[in-house]
């Protein structure tokens, strides 16, 4: 049977760029379709729209601890269109960077909406292709629950596109992408409250995060409202919004930013005419090598609902691209100690197991914890607190997890990233020599444990 390529991918985004990528240095014929935007949520809507936008949200506090130091800067100001601008200018580089990254590997790339006819053929725009392999990696998309008025609502993807800066806020939600547009919004001078329909965000995270990271907020004069939730959003005449919440309570806002959730995007994918199966939570069901429930056809990222972050995309990709056509170079794909960060004001880093997770898992556990305020900000007025804690097993001696809140934590968390990889102990911790002075040199220097 003849094919037009080896391996057609349905996606460009991070797991399907890399897929693509080096299958075709490998030898194979590719060809990726793509129907929005090259580079995928990340590139686009996702994790670098948004440190930008956190880069500009921390401005304020820069300003501010400036006359610590002896700088007199004026009353500074913002602009929102200025800010969005160059963010649209740097995404249409980087948009740039992706189509050079296919086209100069030999990639055939196809700027059109792919649908699957069958295990091995794919019609786009109307022409169609046979294919060996297909690989989905068609990513999510936002959700937003099915109250009345969800229409008033945006998600992160209208969020990046916003002509102006709304006054007053209302962010719904508990999950990192909640929280991280929280501090964005608020750090620009909106008016913002988090709403969170249990009793605290950033469920999964180590308990001590998630409650230092609450009275960080809080000082800064972010509203943080837990058990609350919207029942229905209404228009105005003066054209505002108003939010009733489901304990009878009215909000008032001009925007209502919804991160409640993400779908696999599967609309009009055609897998009706394949084999392929979804989970029940939707996503496409996939073995430890990719490979669905049709033989030809395999997937990877979100849309497997496995561990959303990009690097993990990426790394699936690689994987997918080396089982297939350079087998002496595969090596399964290990999702255990995966290094991620909340970028947050102050951000959050971790890898490994929080305490709760080590002590369900039945370790003996032993914490370090350390609470100081950075040596940047002794000189200012602010009361901002970092936070950092070692989870480490009693019997062994090995350090099960790392957590930060607070200044560049994401930066530090690497680093400590490879030492859990290669099964560093708390000892070897305690034998490394700090850079002083330094907030990471606090990890290697906690020495007595926590009651």
């Amino acid at each position: 049977m003849s094919y037009d390529f080896d391996l057609f991918v349905i996606g460009a985004g991070s797991g399907g760029v890399r897929a693509a990528r080096f299958a075709a240095g490998f030898g194979a014929k590719v060809a990726v379709a793509e129907s929005r935007y090259l580079g995928g949520t990340c590139v686009n809507v996702g994790c670098v729209p948004k440190k930008l936008l956190v880069h500009g949200a921390h401005f304020h506090e820069d300003f501010e601890h400036a006359a610590g130091f002896g700088w007199s800067t004026g009353e500074p100001s913002f602009d929102w269109p200025t800010l969005i601008a160059n963010k649209n200018r740097e995404i249409q580089r980087l948009n740039g960077i992706y189509r050079n990254l296919l086209v100069n590997s030999g990639v055939t790339l196809l700027e059109g909406h792919a649908r699957l006819l069958g295990p091995h053929e794919v019609e786009v725009d109307g022409q169609r292709y046979r294919a060996e392999r297909i690989l989905i990696a068609t990513g999510g998309w936002p959700q937003v629950p099915d109250i009345p008025g969800k229409e008033l609502a945006i998600t992160s993807n209208e969020a990046f596109f916003l002509k102006q800066l709304p006054k007053r806020v209302l962010v719904v939600g508990g999950g990192y992408i909640a929280v991280e547009f929280a501090s964005i919004f608020h750090g620009l001078g909106a008016q913002t409250s988090l709403l969170y329909r249990k009793d605290l965000f950033l469920r999964g995270f180590d308990g001590a995060v998630r409650r230092h990271l609450k009275e960080e907020l809080e000082k800064k004069g972010l509203d943080l409202q837990f058990n609350s939730d919207i029942a229905r959003i209404e228009r105005q005449d003066d054209g505002s919004l108003l939010a009733t919440l489901k304990d009878g309570r009215a909000l008032a806002a001009d925007c209502v930013f919804y991160a409640t959730g993400r779908r696999p995007m599967l609309d009009n994918l055609g897998l009706e005419n394949t084999g392929v199966t979804l989970t029940n939570k939707g996503f496409i069901e996939v073995d430890d090598q990719f490979e669905t429930r049709e033989p030809s056809i395999l997937a990877l990222g979100d849309v497997i609902g496995r561990v959303q972050l990009t690097p993990v995309a990426l790394a699936e990709g690689m994987a997918v691209a080396r089982r297939l056509f350079k087998p002496d170079e595969y090596r399964p794909l290990d999702y255990d100690l995966i290094p991620t960060a909340v970028f947050s004001l102050p951000n959050i880093a971790t890898v490994g197991l929080s305490e709760e997770q080590a002590r369900q898992q039945g370790h003996q556990v032993e914490v370090f914890e350390s609470r100081f305020r950075p040596m940047k900000l002794t000189l200012t007025d602010d009361q901002e607190r970092t936070l950092m804690k070692l989870v480490v097993d009693a019997n062994d001696d090995r350090v099960l997890g790392c957590h930060m809140v607070g200044p560049e934590s994401g930066e530090i968390i690497q680093g400590l990233a490879v030492a859990l990889k290669a099964g560093a102990t708390k000892r070897i911790f305690d034998e490394t020599l700090g850079i002083h002075p330094t907030a990471a040199e606090e990890f290697v220097t906690l020495r007595t444990p926590v009651a």
